[in-house]
């Protein structure tokens, strides 16, 4: 399945969140067999971030991502597109700055911060190598930019039963935990036809950054891309 094929109007990815968002973060941990708090926390070490430096976390979703940065004295903005996340991250987060925001139309000026993250967020995007070149723009010469999505698993016996999981088991889990179960088929074979760490790797690239380097997670299920504006 092309990645083409799988491509919504943002009008109802946005919707399609707003309709998780309350239970978005428990449903997350339990499809994820509880790994998602260790892919966040290699995130916040893969970004680095120092006390004075400004993140730009987009894609925040409620804001659990951005949570570490904020406790360590960094400044952080979470920005999602579903104002459903952000609503919920608020109330559990009042000193956040939350911040409606489009990845393709960034509401920041250029060289605006030390580093941007994006953790599964990109393949909601409608154009990601133009997402790319946003959060380029707004980084500052020399800042970093940390990518962690879901990738390939790099054992193939082990990538059929991940397969097999994504479309037979996590539909099912998903009606228990989650309050809109259908959205998560989408997200399963989004996660099935999104590109491999390599080819990911080159797509970022092409996008204006330079050092691209992955670190696969999991046995490759999630890999963290980390590249840097020359």
């Amino acid at each position: 399945m092309s990645r083409a094929s799988l491509e919504k109007d943002p009008t109802e990815v946005a919707a399609m969140f707003d309709d998780v968002a309350a239970r978005y973060d428990v449903t997350n941990d339990v499809l994820s067999l509880g790994q998602d708090r260790r892919w966040r926390k290699q995130v916040v070490a893969a970004v680095a971030a120092v006390a004075g430096e400004t993140v730009l976390d987009i894609a925040a979703g409620t804001g659990t991502s951005s949570e570490p940065y904020a406790d360590a004295g960094v400044r952080v903005i979470p920005a999602d597109f579903s104002l459903g996340m952000l609503k919920v991250g608020k109330r559990r987060r009042a000193d956040l700055g939350f911040t409606a925001a489009d990845a393709l139309r960034l509401p920041f000026a250029d060289n605006s911060f030390n580093a941007v993250t994006m953790s599964f967020g990109l393949r909601n995007v409608s154009d990601s190598s133009l997402a790319l070149r946003e959060f380029a723009r707004v980084t500052k010469p020399g800042g970093r930019f940390v990518l962690c999505e879901f990738s390939a698993p790099t054992n193939k016996a082990f990538r059929t039963i991940y397969n097999e999981y994504l479309m037979r088991s996590l539909p099912p889990v998903a009606r228990r935990v989650s309050s809109n179960p259908d959205s998560y088929v989408y997200l399963a074979e989004s996660i099935r036809a999104w590109p491999a760490q390599r080819e990911m790797a080159q797509i970022i690239a092409d996008a204006g950054w330079s050092s691209v380097r992955w670190r696969n997670l999991s046995g490759g299920i999630v890999a963290l891309h980390h590249a840097v504006k020359a």
